[in-house]
């Protein structure tokens, strides 16, 4: 039997292709969505972005039938476009929130399909906890898009524990190399670029830290670097610097929970390759203002000085870099003057190309999927990105562990040889913060 789904705004916000997920199933929009998705579609941002394509493939679909009678796709579903005039609201839901007109209409269709006796399921389609919450006080069921959702499994921290004899840890020294045939015990494959750690399973215990490069296990090349004087502090801050230090890797995702050192490690490196090597040409350093594609005009100033509070862990890190290495080589100004580095909002990347230089995009967890792609395909020749988060502290209310940007782009470069992913675990920003991380 045929599925009745009634999509929320926010999923076609998140994806407007979302409309062709659903199998040989019904797909419902309401007129309140698409309400919502008319006073979005002028915004400049993402968000503007995507109401606008979804009534472009509305527009597309409505061209092979009437939208209201319900078009056909190709899957064998149907997409409809419902007006609900009754408005046939539970007590207690306001006709004055957009997300309850919405509501109401799953409710209708709901209770015209119980009229005609027929057994099909009607189920809304939100990413807003919220309006599930509500849905399932009043007897609907809802569900969060799932199709981009990682399951448990698919979150991939870039690291794997190996346990093997003493004499195979002996022999990688030696020969700086094992094949993977030679570890009986790896349950699956490795990535590219995925981080092992031996472990000899005698009283000894001797480790061995190495990388993945497509055919064999490898020794890390950078684990005695310091870029801009900031060493590794621990065995996930080595593996960071060495996805960050080889120029041959253009992506690198790093999540973490806070005080890992995710983006003073990015902004180390990322000076060092521009001012030690000059091996691009310039630093970007980017972060979303929260929700991405907010504009700036709340607050008084220009352009910089609006930035100055969202920027601010920027410049602490910069700040630290320089008070470590003693001098100004490495000041925000200098830099500045030498056109060697820029700092700025995510808000107007949208149709830029970035050549040749070193991107940092802080706080990547609160980007959607779309987002993260839109900055991905900016990067321009010669260019690296780095993507830095915590997904467990996520902003946008329509993401969540199992759906955002950062850990959506980890899955999917995973087996690329020219990406790489870590995840942090240990807090080294000081003894209260990691005891604070962890209690609270």
């Amino acid at each position: 039997m045929k599925k009745i789904f009634v999509l929320d705004t926010n999923v076609l916000l998140n994806d407007p292709r979302a409309i062709y997920s659903f199998e040989d199933n019904d797909v419902v929009i309401p007129l309140a969505v698409l309400e919502e998705i008319d006073n979005l579609k002028t915004k400049s941002s993402d968000l503007g972005y995507n109401a606008r394509e979804s009534s472009r493939i509305l527009e597309e679909i409505r061209e092979s039938g009437n939208l209201h009678d319900g078009v056909e796709l190709d899957s064998g579903g149907t997409v409809k476009i419902i007006i609900n005039g009754k408005l046939e609201l539970p007590r207690g839901l306001s006709s004055s929130k957009m997300d309850n007109r919405i509501i109401s209409t799953a409710i209708h269709l709901k209770n015209e399909i119980k009229k005609e006796n027929a057994d099909r399921k009607v189920i809304m389609i939100s990413d807003d906890i919220n309006m599930r919450l509500i849905c399932d006080a009043y007897g609907l069921e809802a569900e969060e898009h799932s199709s981009s959702r990682l399951k448990e499994e698919e979150i991939y921290s870039g690291f794997k524990e190996i346990m093997c004899g003493a004499d195979l840890i002996n022999k990688f020294y030696e020969e700086e190399k094992i094949s993977l045939s030679e570890l009986n015990q790896l349950d699956d494959s490795l990535y590219p670029n995925e981080f092992v750690q031996l472990t000899a399973d005698d009283r000894n215990k001797n480790t061995a830290l190495a990388r993945f490069d497509g055919e064999n296990l490898v020794p890390l090349r950078y684990n005695k670097s310091q870029p801009a004087k900031i060493r590794a502090r621990n065995r996930e801050q080595q593996m960071a610097m060495e996805l960050l230090l080889d120029d041959e890797i253009k992506l690198v995702t790093m999540s973490g929970k806070a005080g890992t050192g995710k983006t003073l490690l990015a902004l180390a490196a990322g000076l060092a390759k521009v001012v030690d090597e000059q091996s691009f040409s310039k630093l970007l350093v980017a972060r979303p203002i929260q929700p991405m594609g907010k504009e700036l005009g709340f607050l008084p100033g220009d352009v910089e000085e609006k930035m100055g509070p969202w920027m601010k862990p920027i410049f602490d890190n910069l700040d630290f870099i320089v008070h470590r290495n003693k001098d100004a080589m490495y000041a925000y100004q200098k830099l500045l003057d030498k056109d060697l580095i820029q700092v700025e909002a995510l808000t107007y990347i949208r149709g830029r190309s970035v050549p040749d230089q070193f991107i940092v995009i802080d706080e990547a967890q609160n980007l959607s999927l779309h987002e993260v792609k839109t900055i991905v395909t900016r990067a321009g020749e010669d260019s690296k990105l780095i993507f830095t988060g915590d997904p467990f502290q996520i902003d946008n209310p329509y993401l969540n562990f199992h759906k955002n940007g950062l850990n959506y782009l980890a899955h999917k470069f995973h087996d690329q040889k020219i990406a790489g992913h870590i995840m942090l675990k240990e807090g080294e920003r000081s003894e209260l913060a990691e005891i604070a991380s962890n209690l609270l």
